[in-house]
């Protein structure tokens, strides 16, 4: 099976570390060019693609290809793929699966409560909008081009690197206090196990919800991650008065409980990492956090 990958981020690129060997061939691309094949991994071609400028190779990757990740962030106008490249894509003669990464923060607020995939949407910015659009196109794609497309919506994504160990020890983390609110998380592990089951799926795709069995408070996990350190976590600040920038603060307006049942149920995805307890015991494990 060949892969073509938009957008070698963070999460795409875990994916791609983790099960290159079930794939003949990958391309991927980057903002910036120049950029090492992931692990040294000389068979993978890296090709530029920002949304604007593109390599003239990318068309003729994507033709060849069986699977299509997507891991862009959309414009304030369209989704940046969809908008060079929707004839190509849906003329693709091999191209049957595609993969397209979201947040569930299109969701909005929904006072704590547990939803699912059948719950509305109800972006809360200019961001999220653009997301439930691109979200939108790409399932249009599916029904008028006949190909499998899988909308997951990932929660916070923590992982190597990237975790509350590794932000408590660089002296970055804090503990802010809104009573009532959680948030739902997912170890990118568990990304590229629901990417891997999404790809490899026949029949018709969806939206999927990406997130662990326990939504919790952030102070929670900060507390944990202290503990696992042997270290006093940070003090707590108060929401209403602490300082947080426009963008921090907008994450703590929306307040749900996301189930992941479909992620299980239809994907047949198990957790490597159920809880953040388990993620950070892992993570804790591997060095992360040490000095």
């Amino acid at each position: 099976m060949n892969l073509f990958v938009f957008g070698l981020g963070y999460s795409a690129s875990h994916f791609v570390r983790e099960h290159r060997s079930v794939f003949s061939r990958v391309i991927g691309t980057v903002r910036s060019p120049g950029r090492e094949p992931l692990g040294g991994d000389r068979e993978m071609s890296i090709l530029r693609f920002d949304g604007e400028e593109s390599d003239p190779r990318i068309a003729e990757a994507v033709a060849a290809s069986d699977a299509l990740l997507v891991s862009v962030q959309p414009g304030p106008g369209s989704d940046p793929v969809l908008q060079r490249y929707t004839d190509v894509i849906a003329g693709a003669p091999r191209l049957r699966r595609i993969v397209y990464l979201s947040t569930i923060g299109v969701y909005g607020d929904h006072g704590g409560a547990w939803i699912d995939e059948s719950a509305a949407t109800q972006p809360d910015n200019a961001r999220q909008e653009a997301r439930v659009a691109a979200e939108n196109a790409w399932l249009d794609l599916a029904r008028h081009a006949a190909k499998t497309v899988f909308v997951l919506r990932l929660a916070g994504i923590y992982g190597p690197g990237r975790n509350a160990l590794r932000d408590l020890r660089a002296g970055e983390a804090r503990r802010i206090d809104k009573p009532g609110q959680v948030f739902n998380r997912i170890h990118v592990t568990d990304i590229g196990r629901a990417v891997a089951a999404a790809l490899h799926r026949d029949g018709q795709g969806g939206i999927i919800n990406v997130t662990d069995d326990e939504p919790a408070p952030a102070t929670d996990v900060v507390s944990y991650a202290a503990g696992l350190m042997g270290v006093q976590p940070p003090p707590l600040l108060s929401f209403a008065t602490a300082d947080l920038s426009p963008m921090a603060r907008s994450f703590y307006a929306a307040n749900r409980r996301v189930a992941n049942t479909a992620l299980k149920r239809d994907l047949g995805v198990t957790l490597a990492y159920p809880t953040y307890r388990a993620g950070l015991d892992a993570l804790w494990a591997a060095g992360e956090g040490r000095a």
